[in-house]
This record gives C-alpha cells, sequence and structure tokens, in this order.
C-alpha cells in the first residue's frame, strides 16, 4: 500500500467531557474500521490518516475544531459527534464549505442536509417500536426524565405523541436535569415518580449522568419488572458504568446490541476486542461509527475522490453488511435503513433481545408515518 499520498479524514469524538464514555466508544469504532481498512489495502492502495482532534464535550469547541479542520487541515471529511447542539453547531461549517459529515447518533429528527449522511436511528425507527412495546406490556402513563438540551426535548415530545394516541395514555411528568447531574439532582424526581406511579419511565438523560439516574432508583427501592426505565440512550456502556445489578430489567431500544445472534457481529466484536481490548464498551453508537467508514471507504473506491459532489452518487442507495444486518442510505433523505430491536438489561450487562426487525425499516426522519413495519418478531417471553 502506498504511504505517499494519504487519504485525511477528521475525527470529532470528545474524549473528556459529560459524553466522553459513549464518544469514545464512537472514537474506537471509527479508527477500528480504518484499521481493517487500512491493513485491506487501504482505499485504491492508499491510507486513510485520521487528523484527530478532542472536542472535550463542548459545542463551541465542536464549532472551532470542525473550522480547523476544513480550513486548516483542508479536510474533506469528518466523522464525529454524539449529541444534537454539537451536530447543529457544525452544520453551518460544513454547509458553508460543502464538506461532509458523518453522524453516527440516534437524534430527534426532523433535520435533513444535504451535507450529513445519518446512520444512527430516526424516531421511526426506535421511538415507535419503543412506546408500542411499553403500552403493550406495562401501561400507557409514562414519566419523562431528560437530559437539559434539545434531543432529550424532542425525543420526549415525540414519545408524549406516541403515547398519547394509545388508550389510557397520559403524560404524568416530564423533568430535566443538568447534563453534569449528579444523583442528588435525581432524589426529588424518584420522590415524585413513588408519589404518582407512572406505568414506565421513560429516559433521554445522556452521558455520564446516566448511571445516577439508575442508581437513585435503584437505592429507592424500585422495581424494573413493575415500573421499568425505558430509554433509547442506555446501552450496553451505560450499564457498563452503572453496574450490571442496576441496570438489570430496564427496557432500551436500539438498531444494535451487542447480543445480535449473527456471524458478522461475532467476527466484528471479536476481532475488536483482539484489537483493542475489553476497556471500550461497544454499543450502538460504536456500530454506526464502525460502518459508516466502510460506506464512505467503499464510496471513495468507485469515485475516486473524497470531494463530497463526487463521493454523494456513490453513497447515496449504497448498502453494506454491518453487525446488525444489511444497511443501506436512503437516497431520499440521507438517513440509513435500519433493523429496529428491543433489549432487556440481564445480570451480565447485555441486552436480552424480546423484539427484532424482520427486514430493514426505512428512515422517515420527519415522522410522516408511524408504521412498524415488520418489526415484530418475538424472540423472548415478554409481550
Amino acid at each position: 500500500m502506498s504511504e505517499s499520498n494519504p487519504i485525511r479524514v477528521g475525527i470529532l469524538f470528545s474524549e473528556t467531557g459529560d459524553i466522553s464514555t459513549i464518544e469514545t466508544s464512537q472514537l474506537m469504532g471509527t479508527l477500528f474500521a480504518i484499521a481493517e481498512i487500512n491493513e485491506a489495502g487501504g482505499i485504491n492502495g492508499r491510507e486513510i490518516q485520521p487528523v484527530r482532534y478532542n472536542p472535550e464535550s463542548s459545542p463551541g469547541l465542536y464549532r472551532v475544531l470542525a473550522e480547523r479542520l476544513v480550513l486548516q487541515d483542508k479536510i474533506n471529511v469528518i466523522f464525529g459527534c454524539y449529541k444534537s447542539d454539537t451536530r447543529k453547531a457544525v452544520i453551518p461549517i460544513i454547509e458553508k464549505w460543502n464538506r461532509l459529515l458523518f453522524y453516527p447518533t440516534l437524534y430527534e429528527g426532523f433535520e435533513c442536509s444535504s451535507n450529513i449522511i445519518y446512520t444512527g436511528a430516526a424516531p421511526n425507527q426506535n421511538s415507535v417500536q419503543l412506546a408500542e412495546f411499553m403500552v403493550s406490556n406495562y401501561g400507557a402513563r409514562v414519566y419523562m426524565v431528560g437530559s437539559d438540551y434539545i434531543y432529550p426535548y424532542e425525543s420526549n415530545r415525540i414519545m408524549g405523541d406516541l403515547v398519547l394516541q394509545r388508550p389510557g395514555g397520559a403524560k404524568i411528568g416530564e423533568r430535566y436535569v443538568p447534563l453534569d447531574a449528579t444523583e442528588k439532582d435525581f432524589k426529588s424526581i424518584i420522590t415524585d415518580i413513588q408519589k404518582v406511579r407512572p406505568d414506565f419511565i421513560f429516559s433521554t438523560v445522556v452521558g455520564d449522568s446516566t448511571q445516577c439516574l439508575y442508581r437513585a432508583y435503584a437505592d429507592a427501592g424500585l422495581d424494573p419488572r413493575e415500573m421499568p426505565i425505558a430509554s433509547l440512550t442506555t446501552l450496553e456502556s451505560e450499564v457498563a458504568q452503572m453496574g450490571f445489578d442496576v441496570g438489570a430489567g430496564h427496557v432500551s431500544a436500539a438498531p444494535y446490541f451487542q447480543s445480535i445472534d449473527s456471524e458478522i457481529n461475532r467476527l466484528s466484536l471479536s476481532n475488536f476486542r483482539r484489537r483493542f481490548g475489553t476497556d471500550v464498551v461497544p454499543s450502538a453508537g460504536w456500530e454506526a461509527a464502525y460502518f459508516q467508514v466502510h460506506l464512505f471507504a467503499n464510496a471513495m473506491r468507485a469515485s475516486g475522490s473524497d470531494a463530497i459532489d463526487l463521493l454523494m452518487p456513490h453513497l447515496l442507495g449504497s448498502e453494506y453488511d454491518a453487525p446488525q444486518g444489511r444497511i443501506r442510505i436512503d437516497p431520499s433523505n440521507h438517513h440509513t435503513c435500519l433493523y429496529p430491536r428491543i433489549g432487556i438489561a440481564n445480570s451480565e450487562g447485555q441486552f436480552t433481545l424480546v423484539r427484532q426487525a424482520t427486514r430493514a425499516v426505512h428512515p422517515d426522519p420527519y415522522l410522516v408515518t408511524h408504521s412498524l413495519g415488520d418489526w415484530t418478531l418475538r424472540l423472548g417471553a415478554t409481550g
């Protein structure tokens, strides 16, 4: 492989700050894919060379570093961002200079930038399925707890709309905490939950404070068999932080869990751990960060360039055999066809799958329809 003319790509994932745990997982998924591609001969014989910065979980720093990647480092393609406010901080830069951002995180939808490839779940690929599962199995009275920024507000609005459409649906509480919340910030919320007794709690708490909500719940003696916490953002990495016993019994929805029973998934996990060890916990953000680099590499092999105008015709409509299944970029909205799944955390820090898509669900970021699609393959005894 020629080392003389590398393909330089930008990486913006936080290694410090309140979202560093999940973004470190996404960073390592990105580096894993780059290593695989380079070892297999690169892109048409050229090595991918990451230009990597640490935005320290600060939206303002994401914007500054994105501009540095574009103007100083002359980067055309950036992989990065977990939170919606960090993505929105980067968008003006990539749109102004016509660069490309690969965004590997579930989000609230209602956006479609021609300069972004969205590889995380849109609301019709996780919120719709989670609402149906929770209402069918636990009841339609929901209490919402979220971090204080755009994604939780919008995600709670969507979940509220979905629940209120069901018989007996009611939103009986909605509380928000700072991104750096500690366990004491949740004590009054848990006290209120004990008083009003919802059927389930919907958590849009993100980052390191996630563990504090679940620990406060456990300390209060609440039982997830009767009133679980349901979440789109609490996955294997968050369960590892809080402790397997604390997370056990709670419900999450995502396109990817480590427990997916497929040869591609098992091989990917084995190769990742052999290369990087077990300190980083793979989850849905890790998987999307991983497969989106392969999508880029395949498109550039076909286009011969990393310029967005030449890449995009080869990205839109492209497919890849990811650990979750064969995914596809929808040409109409730049989002990804994914496989909704519902998992219940178990005592080993993994998720027991109880619902799984039988085919990829097309992304509908504007929730024009609320179709469940063929997602309701029942894998467990629940429901």
